[in-house]
This record gives structure tokens, C-alpha cells and sequence, in this order.
């Protein structure tokens, strides 16, 4: 993979620049990731550049009529934050180079709410799945992502108004060409896949590991459904990506580079159409987000009860958990916890037990390096986890010191939960938390043999995806 052009895992696009077209209804043209303009745009602030005033940027954003609330600098907010599914003004070329195929009409693809708390320190991002089964306002039941088809924007905040129960301030969309000169202007982005991606439709092969992207195929990295849990795995990879371009915008090296960050603004500003009150004070949002970092911006899924449902049409589409999905957005507009807080254990173990495995092993990556002096240790441990049903992406490694009398499993802070199932893999190894990213298996003299493990809960069903998990941007960050 090079980390220039536009050429990743042998597929290669040729050194085609794409540029966004200036025009208003090329502006209108959007795809995925809306939520990533509007981020990457808020470094506007604070940047010393005198040029960044409230009337260029007003003069450089399209703006829409989105029957939006409006708000107030001391309150709350929600932005619905869309990207548009419309390609019939991309050129041929266009849709050639980035996949897309023809095909008319408008339906949003991604759909994001952006909750910023009252005291601006907080930005919660909630993913809408765009294949949400629900009442459309004057239409009946339809997906959610038909109610920019058939009212535009305001129709599509009416439509996640009703069913979220949040009151909607502001409206952004993104087009994806715009996108693409992002990521660009930012000098690509890092992500990291548990899985290998081959995608026949967008061309885009990855092997399981981090890649560096560029704009084309970052986009194809978040439009992607090539793996097996479709929809819902494009949104845990828009997520990333969102969190890779948010780092990235509000570096030091981005804002204090003149080129970076001119580029970086004049891309980000005809990748958004936003709602009119927004357009005139584009630059009072970003004021009011100046003191958000990775750390303060979490995302979180909509829970779901049916993710195979099958409508009266014969339609696949997925159904919220609605008193699930209740509780999450009355916590989220009253700046609640998303996740309501466990009590501790009055007898707490010092590491996770090694017979409580809850995660599969295909959803696990795993690094393993030998510590002993037994040759080929490491290779025979990798095929023995692939069997198991492990991701292993990485050639094994030999650790300095040789001497490893007992195996030794590494792991993040946030890998408490697959740390259970490795353990279940590896009986009698010992356990240590330490600051890494993933799980690490040390192979000693004793305890390497690999177990298939087996979960002591029962298998989640396809079905069910009702317990909202949330991450910061920062974890959501590949190193």
C-alpha cells in the first residue's frame, strides 16, 4: 500500500486528482461521513488567520431552508449532521474513479446526531442506521434514510425529530467529493480493520491491520458493507475514521502550517450545505467548540432489537430497542452518562476470569511474539489461533529476553472483556493489564498450547443489538 496516489493493496486508480466542483448543486451532492467536514472545519478557531471571519465563511457554505430550532450559546445543542446519497451530477469519470455507478434520486446514507452539552465541554455523536424501519411524518413507514428523498431536509428533521424526541437546532450535510479533498488537505488519515476487507463493488482490498489512506480510499473505507455485519460495521468504521480526521484537524501541525490550514478550510467549507441560521454563524459553533478534544467527543450507535427484520414489503431493515433507544436520548438531552454506572463488586478481581469468555474469537485480533528458545513456537501458535477462529494479522515476533518460563497475556485497558476469551485459549497463562493498544500473547515454556475457547454465555442472536456501547475519539484512534 503506498501512502501516496491513489493505490492500496495492488488496486490502483491511477494519479486522477479529484476535485470537488464549485457549483451550488455540486454541493449538494453527498455521500458519506457527513459528520466529518463539519469537525474538521471547527479549527477555524483560534488559528490566528485574519482571513477566517464570519463573512468569508458565510460567502463560502451553502445554506437550505432545514426547518431547524435555532440556539442559543448558552445552551445545548443538536445538529443532525446527514450525508446525501445523489450521483446524477457527478461526471461519468467521477463515478468511474470512485465506484458509485449511476443511479438517481436523493436518500440520505449516513444520518449522525451531534449533541454539544450545556457546558460546550462534551460532544456526543450518535449513529442513526440508515436502514431504521420507522413512521416517516405524512408518509408511513419507510426506512430512514427515504425521508431526504421525499421532503429533503426538512422532512429528514422532522423525521429524526419524532423519533428521537431531541429538538433538532441545526442541520449540516457534506458532499462526498468535498470529503475527499479533506482527507487530502489533512495528508490521509490511519485506520486500523480486525478483519480483511475485500470489496467488489469500491475495489477496495485490505488485508486485517493498520493502513494508511488517502482520500479515495478512505471514503471507500467508510462506504464499504463487505464484511459481516454490513450497515452496522460501515458505522463502527465511520465512527474511526471521524475520530482519525478530528485528531488530525485540531493538531498543532495543522493549524500553525499556513498551507495545511488553508487547504485544510477551503476544502472543508464547500464540503458543507448547512442550515441558514448556522450559515450566518458558522463561526459562533466553532467558537463554542474550541475547548473539545478526542477525549470529550463520544460516539454511540442507536440501540437496536431486530437487525434481520423484514418488512411488509420485503424489505431488510432493522428495528430500534424503543425503550432502549428512550433511555439513550433522554440521557444524552439531559447530559446524563450514556451507559448508566455499574456498582463495584464488593469482591472485585485483581484480572478477569479466565473461564468468563463473552466475546467471539472472530471479533479478537491478536499479537503474538515467542519467549523462548523454541523454534517455530510462534508460527505454530498462529496457525493454532486461526484455527481457533482468532485474528492474527501480524507475523509472530521473538521477544529480547528468551527466558519466558510461563505464557503472558498483554492487554489494553479496553480489551477486559476479549481478554476473557483469549484467556479461555491459553489455560494457565497470566493475565497483565498494561498501556498497549489490543492483546499481546508472550509465549512461555508452559501454557502456549492453544484451546478453542468456549463463550459460558449463550451466543448473541443476529437479531438483537439493544445494549449501546460508547467510545471516545480517542480510543477510537489507530496508533
Amino acid at each position: 500500500m503506498e501512502d501516496s496516489g491513489v493505490h492500496v493493496g495492488g488496486d490502483a486508480y491511477g494519479g486522477v486528482r479529484v476535485t470537488a466542483p464549485r457549483t451550488r448543486r455540486a454541493r449538494t451532492s453527498l455521500r458519506s461521513l457527513a459528520i466529518t467536514g463539519s469537525l474538521s472545519g471547527l479549527v477555524l478557531v483560534g488559528s490566528g488567520f485574519a482571513w477566517a471571519i464570519p463573512g468569508y465563511l458565510s460567502a463560502q457554505i451553502s445554506s437550505v431552508d432545514a426547518g431547524t430550532a435555532g440556539s442559543s450559546s448558552r445552551s445545548a445543542m443538536n445538529i443532525l449532521l446527514v450525508g446525501v446519497d445523489k450521483r446524477d451530477d457527478l461526471t461519468r469519470k467521477e463515478q468511474n474513479l470512485l465506484h458509485l455507478g449511476r443511479q438517481d434520486g436523493q436518500r440520505t446514507d449516513t444520518m449522525m446526531v451531534i449533541h454539544l452539552s450545556e457546558d460546550h465541554r462534551k460532544v456526543t455523536v450518535v449513529s442513526l442506521p440508515r436502514d431504521t424501519w420507522l413512521d416517516i411524518p405524512g408518509k408511513g413507514e419507510h426506512k430512514i434514510n427515504s425521508a431526504y428523498q421525499f421532503g429533503g431536509p426538512k422532512l429528514a428533521v422532522q423525521t429524526v425529530q419524532q423519533a428521537t424526541g431531541l429538538r433538532i437546532n441545526h442541520y449540516i450535510a457534506v458532499n462526498v467529493l468535498g470529503f475527499i479533498d479533506v482527507v487530502e488537505a489533512l495528508g490521509g488519515i490511519t485506520v486500523c480493520t480486525p478483519v480483511a476487507i475485500d470489496d467488489n463493488k469500491t475495489k477496495l482490498k485490505l488485508a486485517a491491520g493498520t493502513h494508511q489512506l488517502n482520500g479515495v480510499n478512505a471514503l471507500h473505507y467508510a462506504r464499504t458493507r463487505a464484511t459481516g455485519r454490513a450497515d452496522l460495521d460501515r458505522i463502527d468504521r465511520q465512527q474511526q475514521v471521524i475520530s482519525a480526521l478530528l485528531a488530525k484537524a485540531i493538531s498543532g501541525d495543522t493549524l500553525t502550517n499556513p498551507a495545511k490550514f488553508g487547504a485544510l478550510v477551503n476544502s472543508t467549507l464547500r464540503t458543507l450545505t448547512v442550515d441558514d441560521a448556522l450559515s450566518e454563524d458558522f463561526l459562533g459553533l466553532a467558537t463554542q467548540l474550541k475547548d473539545v478534544s478526542t477525549d470529550n467527543v463520544s460516539f454511540v450507535t442507536v440501540p437496536l432489537a431486530d437487525v434481520n427484520y423484514r418488512t411488509g414489503t420485503g424489505e431488510s431493515a432493522v428495528l430500534w430497542d424503543k425503550a432502549a433507544a428512550r433511555d439513550l436520548f433522554h440521557r444524552i438531552n439531559t447530559d446524563q452518562p450514556l451507559v448508566p454506572p455499574v456498582k463495584p463488586s464488593k469482591s472485585p478481581t485483581a484480572t478477569p476470569s479466565p473461564t468468563a469468555a463473552t466475546i467471539a474469537p472472530n471479533r479478537i485480533a491478536i499479537r503474538v511474539r515467542n519467549g523462548t528458545l523454541i523454534t517455530g513456537l510462534g508460527a505454530r501458535t498462529k496457525s493454532a489461533l486461526l484455527a481457533a477462529g482468532f485474528l492474527v494479522p501480524s507475523v509472530p515476533g521473538d521477544t529480547a529476553t528468551r527466558t519466558y518460563k510461563n505464557t503472558i497475556i498483554r492487554y489494553g485497558p479496553t480489551r477486559a472483556d476479549s481478554v476473557r476469551t483469549v484467556a479461555a485459549a491459553f489455560p494457565g497463562a497470566e493475565l497483565r493489564q498494561v498501556d498497549i493498544d489490543g492483546i499481546e500473547v508472550i509465549l512461555g515454556a508452559k501454557n502456549h498450547t492453544v484451546r478453542k475457547p468456549v463463550t459460558s454465555t449463550p451466543k448473541p442472536t443476529p437479531t438483537t443489538a439493544s445494549t449501546p456501547t460508547t467510545k471516545t475519539a480517542t480510543q477510537n484512534i489507530c496508533k
